[in-house]
Parts: structure tokens; sequence; C-alpha cells
């Protein structure tokens, strides 16, 4: 038997064709190695309780803002609680994210019929050159400045998307003040760089995957080029991270927003926070929904190390965004901070 089972599960027909950009590069490449299978382990990330930041005594907060900046240099991912994102606001946010991805691929894929602004809609790895750096997904990538263009044909998608992304907002100001401030740095920094205009939302589905056992990814192994990443995932699982050398599973929570330190950051505070390797595996049996809000600078932001001797040089994020894009057209994958060490 190879690679796909006999009886192969069959993809919806409002799903993109990854299943035919898949099997044409296994042709390419020939071979195909299912060695990164499931993670070892599953692991709980370390839990923030943000309510406390609003309804604790003084110490409390102290010690929540601490918490905080600890996981984010020991792990780089760490779960909040009581984020404000109510149930009412996720399940609108999810229903309007379905609905979206239960259009004709047609419709999705081209700029006149889509609801999402230009070259927002993605699917697969146009860039890819083995397998294993192909993503069996699809997404609708949004910059903020642009939501006043979403959902011509459905204001409840663009009044929805605004309002999630605002909670958000909110929220990753919280933990980016906390950091700031742990670091003894200047959060003047941030509020004059990085603004609702220079942010972006990110919704994704993760197509079951049919093939006999593990190996594909929905999203291949990365960091992000940003400061932070505040993620909603749903129950299905399946994503990874990189700890201490080790592949480990996510253990999903309903009731949490995963967040994760970007690259911009691990920079800012001159390699204490740490910036993770992660991915999402394809799921042969289920679908997969997630909601990732990315907190950027604007494109000619400088990021330098907040203290000295520094590990990486200044560099715009601008230019780091061409070095990657750079690396990735010519490889197939992100290099990253590697490029800018001092």
């Amino acid at each position: 038997m190879g690679i796909f089972s006999e009886a192969p599960i069959q993809m919806d027909s409002n799903d993109p064709p990854l299943q035919t950009s898949f099997e044409a590069l296994l042709c390419n490449t020939q071979t195909f190695s299912e060695a990164r299978t499931a993670a070892v382990q599953e692991c709980e990330l370390p839990v923030i309780d943000l309510g406390i930041l609003s309804h604790g005594s003084p110490d409390e907060v102290r010690q929540c803002k601490r918490d905080i900046a600890l996981a984010a240099s020991e792990w780089g991912f760490f779960q909040i609680m009581n984020h404000r994102v109510g149930g009412d606001l996720l399940s609108r946010m999810i229903s309007e994210q379905v609905k979206a991805f239960r259009q004709p691929f047609e419709k999705k894929s081209k700029e006149s019929l889509s609801d999402f602004p230009i070259e927002s809609y993605r699917w697969g790895t146009p860039t890819a050159t083995s397998l294993h750096q192909f993503s069996w997904s699809e997404a609708y990538h949004v910059p903020l400045s642009e939501t006043s263009r979403v959902g011509d044909t459905n204001n409840m998608l663009r009044t929805t998307m605004e309002e999630y992304a605002r909670v958000v907002s909110e929220i990753a100001w919280v933990l980016v003040e906390a950091l700031v401030e742990d670091l003894g740095g200047d959060v003047s920094y941030f509020e004059t760089n990085c603004t609702s205009k220079t942010c972006y939302l990110r919704l994704n589905r993760y197509p079951l995957c049919p093939l006999s056992s593990g190996g594909v990814f929905g999203l291949t192994p990365h960091t992000d080029s940003d400061f932070m990443t505040i993620v909603y995932q749903d129950h299905v699982g399946g994503l990874q991270l990189k700890k201490d050398g080790r592949w480990v599973t996510v253990k999903p929570n309903l009731d949490a927003l995963v967040v994760n330190i970007g690259d911009l950051f691990e920079a800012w505070s001159n390699g204490l926070y740490k910036s993770v390797e992660h991915c999402v595996v394809a799921n042969p049996n289920t679908e997969r929904f997630s909601i990732a809000y990315f907190f950027c600078p604007s494109y000619d932001s400088v990021i330098e190390s907040c203290t000295k001797p520094t590990i990486y040089r200044k560099f715009s994020f601008r230019e780091f965004r061409e070095k990657v894009q750079e690396d990735v057209k010519k490889t197939g994958t992100k290099v990253g901070l590697r490029r800018f060490l001092a």
C-alpha cells in the first residue's frame, strides 16, 4: 500500500486542490519519509490568569506579570485564561469563519467573487520544493487595515472580525506592557510602531488529510515573523512546538487562548524571550479551525535590542520580511533571525 489509503477519504468539493498538489510533489521527489509522526508526548502550557491583572492585589499583579515574562523566556508559549473574549463572540467568529471556508473554491480563490480583500486567500504552499515544505491547509490572511473591505455581501462577517480583532488587540497590549515592563523597556516604542493598522488576523482551516498515517503538516515548522501571536484553536488539536529539542503536542483548552513569542520580540529582548519553532500536524479524520492574531509593527519600524551587548544587529521590519521571502523563494525554508546575528 502507498502513502494514500486504498479507499482515501473524499475531499469536499469546496476544498482547495491540496491532494493534487501533494501528489505532484510526491511524483517529483519520488520518495516521502513518514518519520515525522505525532509528538512523543502531550504537554500543558503554562497558564496565566489575566483576570488577576484587573482584580488581584498589588502583589498578585506583580507575580502575574512575572509569570508572563517567565513563560515567554522559558517556553516562548503560554495559555491565557479569563481573557475577555466572550463565548458569544467566539461562537459568532467561528460560525462566520466556517461559512467563509464552506464557499466554493472558485469563489474563495477569485478576487472578484471573494468576500475578502485582494490576495487574502491562501492554500497549500506555492513555494514548496519537497513534501516536508507543503502545508495541508487554507487560510484568509487579512491586514486589520483592510477589514472594512471584508464581507461586501456579508456584513456580519466584517463586523464580527472587527469586534474580535479589537478585543484581542486589547489583550495583546496587556501582554506587551507586562513583557516590556519586566525588562525595564519603554512601551512608547510599541505605541509608536504597532497600531491597529499594522496587525493581522488569519483565519485557518486544516482539511482532513487522507493519508494512511502521519507525516503531513497542516502548517510546516516555522517561527512567527512578528512580536507576538494570539491564537484560538478548536478541540481537534494538532499544534506542536519544540521544547528542549523535542516536539511536543499542545493539549487543546477551549477556555484559553494560546500566546507565542515572535521573532521580533526575541530580537528586541536580546534573546530573553524565545521565538519557538512550531507546526500543525494534519489530521486524517477531521478538519481543524483556528484564528490567529499577529501583533506587528509598521514595515519601516526598526527593531533593536533593548540591552547591550546585542545578539542581533538592528534591522527594519521591511528588511526582515524581504529576507524571509527571499530565503523561502530560494530554498522553500525560512532562515529568520539567524540572518541578523550581530
